[in-house]
């Protein structure tokens, strides 16, 4: 007897093992993808499907990373799985109907298509033509990104791009010099040179020559766009290179790009800087910082680099020195043009391109990284940020809820315009599940998500700090449960209807108190069924008899849960549900002798996954073996 107890309490060991070991997977995957490192997340929920483990919930995320990786062949594999699940968003009919798109099985396409509308879904007006460009689409059916038409009202008939806000103060350039005595025309499109412009961002004024940037910044040539530091004190900005009257030209006669950089004192911009990144032979241009100042991101054809343009990056230091450029490797540069980077405070860098695949000429790119920080891929940003002409000078407010960019698409008032966005970041529900009694953390913890309507969503387990996350979608009702063996279950219900935009996570803490007596009493004897059935044998309803009387009679406010298993024969999906149906049964067989269904808090089925022994897929087990596996047991939750 000794001897089996040390055996059920080795699997139990390393079945907990197990299951702490899947669900620190899941967290590693589910990190991966919030992080764009799609390659590396779609490896880790593979093995989260190969192990059974939410299976329904990674091979959603699992499509999704294929989808975002471009590779519609696999993407519309795993959603023909997706769309098969009971209770799944009407959106995932749309994402698989535009993967089909890309591997060109349209009639199929029309169907799904066809069937997210009937389902309540709407279909906007994006561009679906360009089938290596689904990707684009995929990611905007659920939009991160509106445009804000009334929110920019500074445009003219020239160029206006590289709008950058700062302290409620919009800097952009512009080359709208009119209304002076004396324009100066740039030869290459007879339009007058590009000037640094500032106005508040609440004004209702008309901005013209007297909003031009007070100082030395602006020249006679061109200047801007611009970036600032966070305490204000510093700008650099991109310029021709000019520098106290004096123009200097390379040796093809051309004047290139340098950045400079200019000092605030008293409210006027001077003290002009020509930095040692820039040559007279190269254009350097286009400066973006990080989040704390400590890298200058920028544009440059310097030799070395990969084609026409590329981004490069290099240190600050604290007494303003700039150590050697650094390219950003093939990932992010092309043998075409890169520009206009920008780093927002989440630290991912967003550019523009004419060389990654895109809807138009010039699309904005963001980039991936990996759990090492390394960029690995890159995303376009999709429509409405990106459109068929060139898109660029993409920038973002610092709570990442809206920016601007610019864009000679249709429809503008000059030739290149300013457009402001508006955007909704992801949103997750995270927590820590506490024991109530001494606030310590609970890990392995089971956590399940359920929508508005009680349908189960996803499920994971706690960290060993007791802390989970799972993403959620917006404007939503769900619940959170979280259980424990030895604990009473807590649960949160919360909304993610009417939030704040900017907010990017809810906190659903839950609290488990400690079970009295939390055993399998000997009484409560494991129930048995016949193969391939779920109906009550003869033999098993003499021990549920037993089990009611214990519960009417002895234990009258025990509270108990059911668990059904099945033996390793057949495929994973249908033993699950065999194994649901008889915990089904099991449950209506109690619940018809008077058990309240109150006293019984769950009845699930496991499958296969829970085997008692080694009779798994294509092992040689006797019958009896396999009759071990088949099997209904009950957890005694609370005595009193």
């Amino acid at each position: 007897m000794k001897i089996k107890n040390y055996i059920l309490v080795f699997a139990a060991i390393m079945l907990s093992c197990s299951v702490f070991a899947q669900q620190g997977k899941q967290k590693k995957a589910d990190t991966l993808f919030n992080k764009f490192s799609f390659v590396k997340a779609a490896e880790v929920y593979k093995e989260l499907i190969a192990n059974n483990y939410n299976k329904d919930y990674a091979t959603r995320k699992l499509a999704d990373c294929y989808a975002l990786m471009r590779d519609p062949k696999n993407a519309s594999k795993y959603y023909e799985k997706v769309v098969a699940q009971d209770n799944v968003s009407i959106e995932y009919y749309y994402n698989y109907a535009q993967s089909l798109r890309g591997i060109k099985e349209y009639e199929k396409s029309e169907k799904w298509l066809q069937r997210f509308k009937d389902s309540g879904g709407v279909v906007t007006k994006n561009d679906f033509t360009k089938d290596a460009n689904f990707i684009s689409n995929i990611f905007n059916s659920k939009k991160q990104y509106f445009l804000d038409k009334n929110k920019f009202k500074f445009n003219s008939k020239f160029s206006d791009f590289g709008a950058f806000e700062h302290n409620g103060i919009i800097y952009f350039s512009s080359s709208r010099d009119e209304g002076v005595a004396i324009k100066r025309l740039y030869g290459w499109n007879e339009q007058p040179f590009l000037d640094v412009y500032v106005t508040n961002i609440d004004s209702e004024e008309e901005v013209n020559h007297t909003s031009k940037l007070k100082g030395d910044v602006n020249s006679v040539f061109h200047d801007g766009p611009v970036t600032i530091t966070k305490d204000g004190k510093h700008m650099y900005f991109s310029r021709n290179n000019f520098k106290d009257n004096v123009e200097r030209k390379d040796g093809k006669g051309l004047t290139n790009m340098k950045i400079y950089r200019a000092t605030l004192k008293d409210s006027i911009w001077t003290d002009v800087e020509d930095l040692l990144i820039n040559s007279d032979d190269f254009s350097t241009q286009h400066a973006a910082l990080n989040s704390d100042d400590s890298k200058l991101y920028f544009a440059s054809d310097r030799p070395g680099g990969f084609g026409g343009s590329d981004i490069y990056v290099v240190d600050i230091s604290a007494d303003g020195t700039l150590s050697e450029p650094k390219n950003l490797g093939s990932v992010v540069n092309t043998k075409n043009a890169e520009g206009f980077p920008f780093i927002n405070n989440e630290g991912t860098l967003f550019f523009s391109s004419d060389g990654h695949i895109g809807l138009g000429l010039q699309d904005i790119f963001a980039t991936v990284k990996n759990e090492d920080d390394e960029i690995v891929d890159v995303i376009n940003l999709g429509d409405p940020i990106n459109s068929s002409k060139d898109d660029f000078s993409f920038t973002m407010s610092a709570n990442g809820t809206s920016g601007y960019f610019a864009s000679n698409r249709a429809g503008g008032m000059g030739d290149d315009d300013i457009y402001s966005y508006n955007r909704i970041p992801p949103l997750k529900v995270e927590g820590v599940v506490s024991d109530a009694i001494n606030s310590n953390p609970i890990a392995n913890a089971t956590i399940k998500l359920y929508d508005g309507k009680g349908a189960q969503l996803a499920y994971m387990e706690t960290d060993e700090k007791g802390y989970y996350q799972i993403n959620i979608d917006r404007n939503e009702d769900y619940k959170v449960v979280g259980s424990h063996d030895k604990y009473i279950e807590d649960y949160r219900a919360f909304t993610s209807k009417n939030l704040k935009t900017e907010l990017k996570s809810i906190t659903a803490n839950l609290l488990l108190n400690p079970i009295e007596d939390v055993v399998k009493l000997a009484e409560l004897n494991t129930i048995y069924f016949d193969f391939d059935k779920h109906n009550i044998r003869k033999d098993a309803a003499l021990e549920l008899d037993k089990i009611v009387d214990l519960m009417q009679n002895k234990y009258p406010d025990m509270v108990i849960r059911i668990e059904s298993h099945t033996d390793s024969r057949g495929t994973l999906t249908y033993n699950d549900k065999l194994s649901i149906d008889r915990a089904n049964s099991t449950y209506e067989y109690l619940i018809s002798k008077g058990i309240k269904p109150e006293r019984i808090t769950a009845h699930e089925g496991f499958g296969e996954r829970r085997l008692t022994n080694g009779c798994e897929d294509n092992s040689k087990c006797e019958e009896e073996a396999h009759q071990l596996n088949r099997r209904t047991q009950f957890i005694v939750i609370k005595m009193e």
